[in-house]
């Protein structure tokens, strides 16, 4: 080969180097990012779908459970609704021979289409009839949720225990102050 045409190779192969090179950075590679992030996106469709299909298959029982949650939530009055966990808390505190010292309900805005009833409550037994007076709480179909707990015991023998409770009742769309 004459040394012109050997410049001339060498000259097109770097040109076509360059080019192979600016094609990868230029072409392949966002290709590939985006190959790789739609292929991401059909993978969380997929799992999105496959959601949906479970929630529609299951769509009787929830529909089920949410009209009973419904059904259980505290009146839309404030004072219904204060009495109704009151009657609540005797209930349980007879059924499990705890005593009650100090109920303090107070309201609660959380949102605008609910607000809830939280009610502070010292209470105290012996450790048999603090967790029948929790087992009956949790039990009842009442639309309560225990938002913190504290036990200890009230003697040095550990048989009389103080029970803290805060527990918040759901009220679903109240009734506007005028």
């Amino acid at each position: 080969m004459k040394p012109k045409e050997r410049q001339q190779f060498l000259l097109m192969l770097t040109l076509g180097a360059v080019a192979l090179l600016a094609a990868n950075y230029l072409l392949f590679i966002p290709l590939q990012n985006a190959w790789k992030k739609r292929a991401q996106t059909i993978t969380e469709l997929r799992t999105k779908v496959a959601g949906g299909q479970g929630l529609v298959a299951r769509q009787e029982v929830l529909r089920q459970r949410w009209s009973m949650m419904l059904s259980n939530t505290l009146p839309k009055d404030f004072s219904a609704a204060e009495q109704q966990m009151l009657q609540g808390f005797d209930r349980w505190s007879r059924d499990s021979r705890v005593t009650i010292m100090s109920i303090n309900p107070q309201r609660k805005r959380a949102a605008q289409d609910y607000v809830s009833l939280q009610c502070q409550v010292e209470a105290s037994g012996d450790l048999g009839t603090i967790t029948s007076f929790l087992f009956n709480l949790e039990e009842d179909p009442m639309a309560i949720r225990v938002e913190s707990m504290e036990i200890s015991a009230r003697d040095a023998a550990g048989s009389q225990m103080a029970l803290n409770l805060l527990v918040s009742g759901l009220v679903l769309a109240p009734e506007e102050k005028r």
